[in-house]
């Protein structure tokens, strides 16, 4: 991988058994440095449905560029400087997929980038749900329960983002502002002296030469 950033913080959460093979989510935040291109890689089986989500949390202008590529090097999806995006796809064919974060365009500004990058779809809690029984009501409450719960750590997720992001930008300002205070302190310490020590010629005594003219 070129460019490889440093991640600072993964949480991979492998799910339930597909019929077509795993049911997972990839969830990744990773430092993306100034002229730098960083791509990830998943074996996708043919038919899957897959999600690729992606936010710039910190960093310049809160963009990117990205790229996701098939295994015979198609492009399925490129926006360049991208702040935020979603793309949702299903898989043609087997093989490994590739999606790539690039930072090539900065030259001294590094990133902060979170992506979610969901394969499959989840199976159902209850397979046989629609048959008749006693317990029909009560399954059928799980499951809202657990659909709201998904929901739930979705808005967590983005609220957590938008949370690091406003964080950022305060931080970015307070240190423009304390740096702007700082210029406008010196400026008035500076005109302050000027102003005394221009005052303080005007009032000097000056010094008169004085010639006596003999009769």
């Amino acid at each position: 991988m070129q460019g490889f950033g440093v991640a600072i913080l993964t949480q991979v959460i492998w799910a339930q058994l597909l019929l077509l093979g795993w049911a997972r989510a990839s969830e990744l935040t990773f430092e993306l440095p100034d002229n730098a291109k960083q791509c990830f890689y998943e074996d996708i089986i043919v038919g899957t449905k897959c999600t690729l989500e992606f936010q710039v949390v910190t960093g310049g202008h809160y963009d990117v560029d990205c790229r996701l590529d098939d295994p015979d090097g198609n492009v399925l999806y490129k926006e360049m400087k991208k702040q935020y995006d979603s793309f949702t796809f299903t898989a043609s064919k087997n093989g490994s997929y590739k999606f790539c974060f690039s930072n090539e365009f900065s030259t001294f500004t590094h990133k902060t980038v979170y992506f979610d990058f969901q394969v499959g779809e989840d199976p159902p809690l209850f397979p046989n749900e629609n048959r008749v029984s006693a317990l029909t009501q009560m399954e059928s409450a799980c499951v809202s329960i657990h659909e709201a719960l998904k929901s739930v750590i979705d808005y967590q997720t983005r609220f957590r983002l938008r949370e690091a992001q406003g964080r950022s930008r305060a931080e970015d300002l307070n240190t423009r502002v304390a740096f702007w205070s700082i210029g406008e302190a010196i400026i008035l310490l500076v005109v302050s002296i000027g102003q005394v020590v221009l005052l303080r010629s005007f009032f000097s005594d000056k010094k008169t030469t004085t010639t006596r003219v003999g009769s």
